[in-house]
């Protein structure tokens, strides 16, 4: 199960890149262009908003639940993904679990 959401963190690393390098091949580097695009429509917005709460409601269950150094998998989250994040979280906690059981 562990190297599957190594896998997983893998593929939630490179897949979105794939869509963002699409994006700014077409559009350019322009900051305003890709917000308005996260929510171009209802479908895209509706996307945006499921990642934003969700991407919350980890944090809160990271800082809440008093995880080991939090701040690592919020970075990965903000400068990521959550696709990468929380398969990076499930990977080192099924690690531990491992060495200590």
């Amino acid at each position: 199960m562990r190297n599957l959401f190594l896998v997983l963190a893998i593929a939630g690393a490179v897949i979105p890149y794939l869509f963002f390098f699409e994006f700014f091949v077409e559009h350019g580097v322009a900051l305003p262009s890709f917000l308005g695009a996260l929510f171009a429509n209802g479908a895209a917005g509706g996307f945006t908003a499921d990642l934003l709460i969700s991407s919350l409601a980890f944090w809160m269950f990271l800082i809440v639940g008093k995880a080991e150094r939090p701040w690592i998998y919020i970075l990965v989250n903000l400068t990521i993904g959550l696709s990468c994040a929380l398969p990076v979280y499930f990977y080192i906690v099924a690690k531990n679990r491992t060495r200590s059981g």
